[in-house]
């Protein structure tokens, strides 16, 4: 079964919806140069009222690795993003620091990054067209030719996730912008788009 993955949360309203719709994971952004930002201290509160279902998601880029540490051992989140260039060493660490899984991004222009992806030591890797959360999406075949789970992001929504899930078989699909309104979580878009991906399994 493909998994749903709702990134940029930032209010008690996107908590509300998600725990009503009950993805499988959702993203916390903590890089301050992003639009969708989120402080550690309003992540902290807005887990407390996350359903325990849903595993919640901290992306980096190029964070302090004790920065990274310390959300994970507080229980902030259960897994980190790194969107960055952190290094294999820096996965390493917090794998073996935190106990808790690691998943590396990967910008896909070409079969050459496929296969950095599948030699990174990263729990799991994520798949995208650029930072992330450009609404943009890659040539989904190159995404084929991988041999080992992946989440598949940049450009998903309900239109295109089931040929995206036909096409790549990816572990995980991630969603953000577009599943927007005006910059906001839109309830009626992510339902859509969870709709979509548990309809593509039936």
């Amino acid at each position: 079964m493909t998994r749903a993955k709702i990134c940029g949360l930032r209010s008690r309203e996107d908590v509300a919806a998600v725990n009503r719709l009950l993805p499988d994971y959702i993203g916390f952004i903590f890089a301050p140069e992003r639009r969708r930002y989120i402080a550690p201290g309003l992540a902290a509160e807005l887990r407390a009222e996350l359903d325990a279902r849903i595993r919640a998601v901290g992306v980096f880029v190029d964070a302090p690795r004790e920065h990274v540490e310390k959300l994970l051992r507080e229980g902030v989140i259960d897994l980190a993003q790194l969107h960055g260039h952190e290094s294999e060493e820096t996965v390493k660490a917090l794998q073996e620091r935190t106990g808790k899984p690691i998943i590396k991004a990967f910008r896909i222009e070409s079969e050459e990054d496929i296969r950095a992806a599948e030699r990174s030591r990263a729990d799991y890797v994520l798949l995208d067209s650029g930072i992330g959360g450009t609404g943009k999406r890659f040539d989904w075949d190159l995404a084929r030719g991988m041999h080992r789970p992946f989440f598949l992001a940049g450009g998903l929504d309900a239109g295109n996730v089931a040929e995206a899930i036909a096409r790549c078989a990816p572990f995980a699909v991630d969603a953000s912008s577009s599943v927007e309104t005006g910059g906001r979580k839109d309830p009626v878009k992510i339902e859509q788009f969870l709709r979509a991906v548990r309809r593509s399994e039936s």
